[in-house]
């Protein structure tokens, strides 16, 4: 989508249900192994009583909706702020969601809402990120 196309109020969404495998994957791509993360006791002793995601690993989704929907291939990421508000674990679906909040078609960019919310419908992260979108 060209900076054109975009309109506020536009907004697009994916859902993943987070597993083992994936918080394995961010810590080796990463290098984050905090116990709370990827050791099962370490988890059950955490305020969360279990193991749970990096909370990077759901604002990654977020990069995932504006690389591949909206604005979609060809955006470029420049910023994002952060709120992580409750803990990912394992088996939650996350639906990760962003809305355009501002179009600046000089400047080329977008200002869009982003939020993570688990199948309970309860809102896991939010903030807002900048991207710059391609004219044409």
């Amino acid at each position: 989508m060209n900076i054109g196309e975009l309109s506020v109020g536009a907004n697009a969404e994916i859902a993943k249900t987070i597993t083992s495998a994936d918080i394995m994957s961010f810590a080796e791509a990463t290098g984050d192994f905090n116990p709370v993360h990827v050791d099962d006791e370490a988890g059950r002793k955490s305020p969360f009583g279990e193991r749970i995601a990096h909370g990077m690993l759901s604002a990654g989704l977020i990069s995932a909706v504006l690389g591949m929907k909206l604005p979609g291939p060809g955006a470029i990421y420049m910023s994002q702020s952060l709120r992580f508000i409750r803990p990912v674990k394992i088996g939650d679906t996350i639906t990760a969601r962003v809305e355009v909040v501002e179009v600046m078609t000089a400047k080329k960019r977008a200002k869009l809402a982003t939020t993570c919310r688990n199948q309970k419908g309860e809102m896991v992260l939010d903030g807002e990120a900048l991207v710059m979108v391609p004219d044409g």
